[in-house]
């Protein structure tokens, strides 16, 4: 069930840019779609003509007694679709076209993919003190498909071709010092061809696109690197990436399998279960998708179903989407008096502080609704982090951990001035702050625009002579 949730989200970073919309060949953003996880062949790399020839990661591993890891390598193999019609002048009897249209059906010649998912393993963990290298082998191939008038004459044919791709998947594992029972895995998946190439065409076709592996654990359990426990913080530190990062993956809380991505990514994500099916399209957003592409007109809809097979999948279902499916991707107001199916407090129980007993909320009141709660100010409010009171003004350095997004990774360690503690309905505390060494602080300040981390993403830097730690009481 977990391995089958964790493939949910693979398949969105498996696809994610296969279509741009429009979704028409034509399209100048369908003409570069191959962006996330390429492994080119090494010989283009070096040439300047295809991408670097490897990924790479490291995570952190509580193994026990028999721990095995097996992976699960996933990619695309690209697949040439070339477009011919009869032609008696011709050697081979075809010449080839970029459009064939014939009784109102149509035919363009176009790159497709092939979905590949290799397994390894399972693999015991302690052979892989020494390093492992297992080789990846993936047959080209070609097939012919004829093409036919509705009085089944033959007017033409599709010829798909696929070039074999060579690779390696490397893996490792070493114990880390100071940290009972982890190791320290590294996972690298690596173009091995020898193929010498010329050009980026060339380059492409030996390729693996969309490259990611999806890590299987057995007797053994992996730690988050976003947001490790204390006592594994500085070997999470100390894990290495290239061009990928590896997130916890498949149920919440489970911790045996992990998604080396070539996409940031969260622990644990999901695909919202108000999407209708996958549109391809880079941080897709389902609604204005959705709405721009029944704007087509009908050529353009002819025109995105001849260019494939998904693009007219995407097309059928955007036009039979129902009111009420539609109306499910405008967004989600829930109660904020509700409690958890799982029973775990929300904002009418009591909530959790951050330190030696400072609420967090004004007693007797669930949630902030200024109208009601005018004692709680994001200008007069603190919260207590490590035994201080942080509050508007207060200097703190920046930790981001939890879901912290690739711009948040870009501001850890640095100092900040608080500028307000916030309150949202969940009854979360949201620290906001801007950085000391902006020069445009003051500006962002004025018209509100300020970063926001939680209390357990910052650190107090207390200055000296402040022994303030009072807060308003509500």
């Amino acid at each position: 069930m977990s391995l089958t949730l964790a493939r949910t989200v693979a398949d969105a970073v498996l696809y994610e840019g296969y279509l741009l919309y429009p979704y028409r060949a034509t399209s100048r953003k369908n003409q570069v779609r191959w962006q996330f996880g390429v492994l080119g062949p090494p010989a283009a790399t070096i040439a300047g003509v295809g991408e670097p020839s490897d990924l790479a990661a490291e995570c952190l591993v509580s193994a026990g007694d028999g721990a095995a890891l097996t992976v699960h390598l996933r990619f695309l193999q690209l697949q040439t679709r070339a477009v011919e019609r009869v032609d008696p002048a011709a050697a081979a009897g075809f010449t080839p076209v970029e459009e064939l249209v014939a009784d109102g059906a149509t035919w363009l010649s176009w790159e497709e993919a092939v979905e590949h998912e290799v397994v390894l393993g399972p693999f015991p963990l302690d052979d892989l003190a020494t390093g492992l290298g297992v080789p990846v082998q993936v047959d080209g191939g070609e097939a012919e498909e004829p093409l036919r008038d509705r009085g089944g004459s033959l007017v033409g044919r599709v010829v798909r071709r696929r070039w074999p791709l060579h690779g390696q998947v490397q893996l490792s594992a070493s114990r880390v010092e100071d940290a009972d029972g982890l190791l320290r895995l590294r996972v690298a998946a690596v173009n091995v061809s020898e193929l010498a190439v010329s050009g980026k065409d060339e380059a492409i076709r030996s390729s693996f696109i969309g490259a990611h592996a999806l890590l299987v654990a057995e007797q053994a359990e992996f730690v988050s690197l976003l947001d490790p426990p204390e006592s594994a913080r500085d070997a999470a530190a100390g894990c290495a990436q290239h061009r990928c990062f590896p997130v916890l993956t498949g149920a919440a809380d489970e911790r045996t399998i992990v998604l080396v991505s070539p996409i940031i990514l969260y622990d644990y994500p999901e695909v919202a279960e108000q999407s209708a099916g996958a549109l391809y399209d880079s941080t897709e957003i389902d609604e204005i998708l959705t709405l721009r592409i029944m704007t087509l007109t009908e050529e353009e809809k002819a025109a995105a179903r001849a260019t494939d097979p998904r693009a007219a999948e995407i097309i059928d279902r955007c036009e039979a989407l129902s009111p009420e499916a539609l109306q499910a991707m405008h967004g989600i107001l829930r109660d904020p008096h509700a409690r958890l199916d799982d029973g775990k407090p929300t904002f009418d129980d009591e909530v959790p502080t951050y330190g030696d007993g400072m609420p967090t909320l004004g007693e007797g009141l669930p949630w902030w609704d200024p109208g009601v709660d005018a004692s709680v100010s994001p200008d007069a409010d603190a919260v207590l982090v490590n035994g201080v009171a942080v509050s508007k003004d207060s200097a703190v350095r920046l930790h981001p951990r939890r879901r912290a997004d690739a711009q948040d990774l870009f501001f850890a360690g640095q100092t900040a001035r608080v500028t307000g503690v916030f309150f949202d309905v969940d009854g979360e505390v949201h620290v906001a702050v801007v950085l000391a060494d902006d020069p445009a602080a003051d500006l962002h300040e004025w018209y509100g625009r300020y970063l926001y981390f939680a209390p357990d993403e910052i650190e107090p830097l207390v200055r000296e002579h402040d022994t303030s730690t009072s807060r308003k009481e509500n």
